[in-house]
């Protein structure tokens, strides 16, 4: 019988296809298809340089195994599998530490532990197109949401037609360059989170928006803010089963975002107001200045009673520089109270590094009601309750 090993996965129903794991990997042990991507067990040394560079988690999988999973067996998953039931010896003297269990405490959880959709969220459709089919779409609009020149972020509508393309607020989609690499080899997908409801940016019309800002020299950016009314997208996914919202419409949502990040907080905000939920929604939205804030002007017209909202701005001429970490401060006091309420789920997105500011405040804020913010946070994820994707 072959000694018991432990075995990186990666959870195929979490996975955005992001590829940052594969590109980061120093290795060559992650790899993809058209539907998945895999970590050879025969290359993968442990090494987790990938782990704090998954948006998701879905990289942070392990499973002790008698035999590896092939890559032809992990391209073929749609879900992971259960934890085998495989006889492993005691590693401790005293045998009452579980071997498996022992096994699988040596992986450096850096993602921060397996996500986890809200109880009540609705069933994901996942990567329904992949890059050997992908999706083709047709541009309906787009749009420029900002004023500063030096940040140009548009709002793109996409419609596909015929095929159907069901998403959930909170998904992301992936979007195909046109044209190769310099090794000849077609451009992969780049990923978008989706900014429109789930019955379409236009109530019944299945149509789906991007957020999207120019970047120099960005592939995917550039292709898609030049694009016009009448032209054609290839698109994978959608992607994402676990950064969704709870259908329970007295859940109180607590949304932190900065640039782009607030595409998929414009999902929500708009399915909320389509049906009328009533738990209410707090968001600490940062930028530069008004005129680098995506959907400045459509925010101010959403009521209080809807959404309370702290719009945060670093740059402003006469102003001291504030970060959302610095408002969430401020508002101390009724994030306390929030912290306190089981109905309450976190959402935050944007960029990498204002994960830690806010996750610092956090920590401030839960201290000052006698809870230890990582006890409280990993409660909360493991209810399906707290969802980050920073990127």
């Amino acid at each position: 019988m072959n000694q018991p090993v432990k075995q990186h996965l990666i959870d195929p129903e979490i996975c955005i296809r992001c590829y940052t794991c594969e590109m980061t990997c120093p290795i060559g042990a992650i790899e993809h298809d058209d539907n998945n991507v895999v970590v050879n067990a025969d290359i993968c040394n442990f090494c987790m340089d990938c782990i704090p560079v998954c948006p998701t988690g879905s990289i942070d999988e392990w499973r002790v195994v008698s035999t590896p999973y092939t890559l032809e067996e992990q391209y073929e998953m749609e879900e992971l599998p259960e934890q085998e039931d495989i006889e492993v010896a005691p590693v401790a003297a005293d045998a009452e530490i579980d071997p498996i269990e022992a096994l699988l405490a040596e992986a450096h959880k850096g993602a921060g532990g397996k996500a986890r959709a809200p109880d009540s969220a609705g069933k994901p459709a996942i990567n329904m197109y992949n890059l050997g089919k992908p999706a083709k779409m047709t541009v309906q609009g787009n749009y420029r949401l900002t004023d500063d020149p030096d940040h140009d972020v548009r709002h793109l509508i996409l419609d596909p037609g015929a095929l159907p393309f069901p998403v959930l607020e909170g998904q992301s989609v992936g979007i195909i360059p046109p044209g190769t690499d310099a090794d000849g080899n077609a451009h992969l997908p780049r990923l978008y989170s989706v900014s429109s409801p789930r019955d379409g940016e236009r109530s019944g019309y299945h149509n789906i928006s991007l957020t999207v800002k120019r970047e120099e020299n960005g592939l995917a950016s550039n292709f898609l803010c030049d694009l016009k009314q009448g032209d054609s997208v290839e698109v994978t996914g959608p992607f994402g089963a676990t950064f969704l919202m709870p259908s329970t419409p007295d859940a109180h949502l607590l949304l932190i975002c900065t640039g782009t990040g607030s595409a998929p907080m414009r999902a929500f905000t708009m399915q909320r107001q389509r049906t009328g939920a009533t738990g209410g929604m707090t968001m600490f939205f940062g930028a530069r200045t008004p005129e680098s804030l995506p959907y400045f002007g459509p925010l101010k017209k959403v009521p209080e009673s809807l959404m309370k909202q702290h719009l945060v701005f670093s740059r402003l001429p006469d102003g001291d520089k504030e970060y959302v970490q610095d408002r969430m401060r401020a508002e101390e006091d009724a994030i306390a109270t929030l912290l306190q309420d089981e109905k309450l789920h976190i959402y935050i997105c944007g960029l990498r590094g204002m994960e830690e500011g806010v996750e610092l405040a956090l920590t401030s804020i839960a201290e000052s009601i006698g809870q230890q913010w990582t006890a409280l946070r990993d409660a909360m994820r493991e209810d399906g309750r707290y969802h980050v994707e920073t990127y």
